[in-house]
């Protein structure tokens, strides 16, 4: 127990990394000559990258047998909506300065805007559940059928990306190859447990 939480203490350092390296470069104006670009592009890259690798939890304790690795997904959800809070929070603040009746009429003319949002509020709820007292009060069955929508917001956030980058969209591809593979696995996964000859079932789905 002891060397879980040691580890989970680890992992939640090591998930502020990224933040504190990109306030360090903006306090020292190493963003470039569009600092609100760098900052947006970064949390939404961050919010991908957390996403990815929590919904890889699963694949990796089904392959290789490590069943404590799915104690990290909560942790890695949640800095994925942390980052996806901050990736948010910068263009409400820093594009909109919280003029918020501007942001219909940006949505219009930017759509990625909009799939960006639906991406970030279908997380809202798989945050709101994510601890023990929701999951037991839910049910695990509701709640894993609940935290399915994690593969959506995934799609809806890869989409995103890919339409706000435009020219070089090699990095949204890579983003939407690995989501493609986790989701495959997990598709994989549940034909082959439904199998007649093969007794067991799928883990909840991050």
């Amino acid at each position: 127990m002891r060397e879980v939480r040691f580890a989970k203490l680890v992992l939640f350092v090591n998930g502020l990394v990224p933040l504190t390296l990109l306030l360090w470069d903006v306090w020292h104006k190493r963003v470039g000559a569009n600092p609100l670009e760098f900052v947006t592009r970064t949390t939404g890259m961050l919010t991908l990258v957390f996403l990815l690798i929590s919904l890889a939890m699963t694949p990796m304790r089904r392959i290789t047998g490590l069943n404590w690795l799915v104690r990290f997904r909560r942790m890695l959800g949640l800095f994925a909506f942390f980052y996806g809070s901050l990736h948010l929070m910068t263009y409400v603040a820093f594009d909109r300065f919280f003029h918020l009746k501007t942001v219909p009429g940006d949505i219009v003319t930017r759509p990625f805007i909009a799939i960006g949002m639906t991406a970030f509020f279908l997380m809202v709820p798989l945050a709101i559940t994510s601890t023990d007292k929701m999951v037991k009060r839910l049910g695990g069955k509701r709640w894993a059928r609940l935290h399915r929508i994690v593969y959506l917001s995934g799609v809806f956030g890869v989409l995103h990306y890919y339409m706000l980058v435009k020219s070089d969209v090699r990095l949204p591809l890579t983003f939407a190859f690995l989501l493609a593979l986790l989701l495959g696995f997990r598709l994989f996964a549940k034909y082959y447990t439904s199998q007649p000859h093969v007794s067991g079932s799928i883990v909840p789905p991050q």
